[in-house]
């Protein structure tokens, strides 16, 4: 098929958002599908068209501090993308996607879209992540202006779809992981160098306020073993110096750094214990990933949070916004390693339904449905 891929986010793989949609691309094409790719990214590779960013004026320090460009809607290539597609995807309800998604109607060319952004992802750029109203109002708001006019959407949960039943949303819901790529598989990795004492516990996630890790540096001081604890947080993001600051206090102060697919691969081998601390999660891929390695998770149960569905057993899971829940189950996999033997097993098993060739399966036949006018 051509597929034609419009994304108003692709960049540096540093959000969950870029890195499914850089793992769709690639697989898609690995399989023999003719992908062409609209975005805001600069790759100079056959098939991918670059388009210009919004210019956010006296905001522009603060998005860059997040680490994501917005792509600005260019219809001349839009057009020439979408006349030459069998199905378009669009994964974000912005600039560029609600500009595809208008060509594709006028044209009368088959389109699939994707639910990537969680209200709660843009409220808490003004601290209203936990005001419903403002949140109610942001779906209402996506609704209104894209996803009404969307035969289908790519849910990567039952929890998201869900979220959209409850606020009106009416399509054809394709629930489908963003899957997990292969390298993140169980491997014999030593403990970093001049760390082998400790026991290592590994936070993935960007250094933002909704994913919450300064709930992991709160658990540390408060647990039994706090000397012993070294905190590993592969990531980067516009509160990173805060949370260094604050882990400055902890007798192991964390470890902070972004790594690459394979080196991170490798260290989420060599830990002991994996904490997901997220308020708003549609999926989380970093949890995935780690639990495909075989690391334990303790995850936190906010309402807000697909990754909550992971917790195999109540020890995986702790009150969110309790460092003190969060440090007694810390401590119970401390003293527990026969337990964490246990359900290390169970989640490698358990992770096999959300490795990336099942979920591409999905996607494929999802683009085909669209394609012959097929709903469920």
């Amino acid at each position: 098929m051509k597929i034609s891929i419009i994304a108003d986010v692709l960049g540096s793989e540093n959000n969950g958002t870029t890195i499914t949609v850089t793992r769709l691309i690639n697989n898609l094409k690995k399989r023999g599908h003719d992908v062409k790719v609209v975005s805001p990214s600069k790759i100079n590779e056959d098939g991918y068209y670059s388009v210009d960013t919004i210019d956010f004026k006296i905001f522009n320090n603060y998005v860059a501090e997040n680490g994501v460009e917005l792509a600005k809607a260019d219809k001349e290539i839009l057009r020439k993308v979408i006349g030459d597609s069998d199905v378009v995807h669009i994964l974000l309800p912005f600039s560029l996607g609600t500009a595809a998604l208008k060509i594709c109607l006028e044209t009368n060319t088959p389109f699939t879209t994707a639910f990537h952004a969680q209200p709660e992802n843009l409220s808490c750029h003004v601290g209203l992540e936990k005001n419903r109203a403002v949140n109610r109002a942001i779906y209402k708001f996506f609704y209104s202006h894209f996803y009404k006019y969307a035969p289908y959407i790519h849910c990567p949960t039952e929890f998201i779809a869900e979220k959209l039943r409850e606020n009106g949303y009416v399509s054809d819901f394709r629930v489908i992981s963003n899957g997990v790529d292969p390298v993140f598989v169980p491997r014999d990795v030593p403990k970093p160098q001049g760390f082998e004492d400790k026991f290592l516990i590994l936070n993935t996630a960007r250094i933002c306020k909704e994913k919450s890790q300064a709930d992991i540096i709160k658990a540390i001081s408060k647990s039994k073993y706090s000397d012993k604890i070294q905190l590993f947080i592969a990531g980067d993001g516009p509160l990173k110096k805060k949370i260094e600051n604050m882990g400055e206090k902890l007798k192991n102060p964390p470890v902070i750094s972004f790594h690459p697919k394979e080196e991170l691969c490798n260290l989420i081998n060599s830990c002991d214990l994996f904490v997901c601390s997220s308020y708003a999660e549609i999926e989380s891929i970093a949890c995935l990933e780690a639990i495909s390695c075989g690391l334990v998770p303790i995850i936190a149960n906010s309402p807000m949070s697909a990754a909550k569905f992971f917790a195999l057993t109540k020890n995986n899971s702790y009150k969110y916004g309790k460092p003190g829940d969060l440090a007694s189950k810390i401590d119970f996999m401390i003293e527990h390693p026969d337990i964490r033997l246990e359900l290390k097993k169970r989640y490698i098993e358990y992770s096999e339904r959300f490795r990336i060739e099942k979920c591409i399966d999905k996607m494929e036949e999802m683009f085909s449905d669209a394609v012959n006018g097929i709903h469920r």
